[in-house]
């Protein structure tokens, strides 16, 4: 048996990879074909963009945080009647983790999934160049199954030939097209933005132009037969088993504001009996008095400081659920709308939901960002001893006046051990976003603890 997955790489960051995707997923949807994403690493923004052009839910294909296998059945359960899965890479091909192995790479993952690769090249200003780029990447590792080349920001026809010639003679593997540099594409709303735009359905045409081109200029039936690789077996455990009778009720945030989540977080805490009700802290949508415990996922409460502090109905509901015990996680933006306050790059302060003591004060400059390794600083209900993995993304820093807090976690970086965020018996916040996948013990604990809370209020 075989199937269809290809990687798209990038000789580094900003050479096109996020282009060449959406068009591709655009241009193969256009074609009446079933595209599935992924993305490799840790990042939230582009698996959005896979989602709303191909209208599948994007998946993170992650080897530092997630284990082989759990990376393998991420891939086989996300592909699942798709036609073609598009995995985008992440930085530069070999850029993982650390400089000295190729671990947390996008090379990493091609070779762990067995998927073929097509390397996007910026080609501004070199044609034969272009072809030594391309052998260094071929030579560099030698499991790396690298099928074709895109060349990116090409200025003409004939400067494309010129690039395909050179790489076809000297690296012995095809260039199957190209996009011109006056085309000029850039993804719009790329960040702060992007929820509500690709909600309203602003992005559509967007999308459907940049599949266009692509169909004008690269061979995607080449790709297709390119794309053929053998199957991925199942492994021996699953993340993805039969759904258990729902036992309690956690509430979601989930809107512009508040949309970071790993699929495999929510689909583990349904796995182990959790029913999930979304709701928006946006539109003012207070906590039903029925819900046994809360998620609050990161995003971007900074851009919407002054409504969420307008919206004092759903603030009100939350700070009195979490002080009556409701056992509650708040990952980045949500850790951030617990705290006293948000004091925005503006010097602007907004009024946030005060239950955990300190202030969050936004920096130009970026605070944090790298994969953890995550610990329980004491025996909360959360992880209990265990050892979950995760990853820092943040613009903000966190103030108290207090002289000791109860730390969530004690996290491990490239920069030493460090404590972080906050906890109490029934609260654990802080920046880091955790990925379920690397310890399922996480949905199941807290599923337990939702369990007892339940119960405690019924007896």
């Amino acid at each position: 048996m075989t199937d269809r997955r290809i990687v798209i790489a990038g000789t580094g960051s900003g050479v096109g990879k996020t282009t060449v995707t959406l068009g591709l997923m655009a241009a193969l949807i256009k074609k009446g074909l079933i595209v599935q994403g992924f993305k490799c690493g840790p990042d939230y923004i582009d698996p959005s963009y896979h989602t709303a052009v191909t209208k599948r839910v994007s998946r993170n294909l992650d080897s530092w945080m997630l284990s082989d296998e759990r990376v393998l059945d991420i891939l086989s359960h996300g592909q699942k009647g798709a036609d073609i899965s598009i995995i985008e890479g992440v930085m530069g091909f070999f850029d993982g983790k650390q400089p000295l192995s190729n671990e947390g790479s996008t090379a990493e993952i091609s070779m762990l999934t067995k998927s073929p690769v097509l390397l996007v090249v910026n080609c501004e200003s070199m044609a034969r160049s272009a072809a030594a780029i391309v052998k260094g990447f071929q030579l560099f590792a030698e499991d790396v199954n690298l099928v074709a080349v895109i060349a990116n920001k090409v200025g003409s026809e004939g400067h494309y030939q010129l690039v395909k010639a050179a790489i076809e003679q000297e690296c012995n593997i095809p260039v199957i097209g190209y996009l011109k540099r006056e085309l000029d594409i850039e993804i719009p709303e790329r960040h702060l933005g992007l929820i509500p735009s690709i909600e309203r359905g602003e992005l559509d045409s967007f999308f459907t132009n940049l599949g266009e081109n692509v169909l004008e200029t690269i061979d995607v039936e080449r790709l297709l037969d390119l794309a053929e690789t053998e199957e991925i077996l199942l492994p021996s455990t699953s993340l993805f088993g039969t759904q258990t009778d729902r036992k309690v009720k956690i509430a979601v945030a989930k809107d512009a504001a508040f949309n970071f989540y790993y699929p495999e977080n929510l689909e583990l805490l349904e796995h182990f009996g959790a029913e999930l009700y979304y709701f928006s802290p946006l539109a003012n949508e207070e906590l039903p008095n029925d819900v046994d415990g809360l998620y609050l996922g990161g995003g971007f409460p900074e851009e919407f400081a002054r409504i969420l502090e307008k919206n004092s109905g759903v603030r009100l509901s939350i700070k009195r659920a979490i002080q009556s015990g409701l056992p509650t996680i708040a990952e980045c933006g949500g850790f951030m709308y617990l705290t006293n306050s948000i004091k925005t790059s503006n010097s602007e302060t907004y009024q946030m939901v005060g239950v955990i003591p300190g202030d969050v004060h936004m920096q130009t400059r970026l605070a944090a960002l790298g994969y953890r390794e995550v610990k329980g600083n004491h025996e909360h209900f959360l992880l209990k001893g265990q050892v979950a993995r995760g990853h820092e993304f943040h613009y903000s820093t966190f103030h108290t006046i207090e002289k000791e807090i109860p730390y969530a976690f004690e996290t491990t970086g490239m920069r030493g051990t460090q404590l972080e965020g906050y906890a109490t018996e029934n609260l654990i916040a802080g920046y880091t976003h955790l990925h379920f996948g690397s310890c399922p013990k996480i949905a199941e604990n807290w599923v337990k603890r939702c369990l007892e809370y339940k119960n405690s209020i019924k007896g």
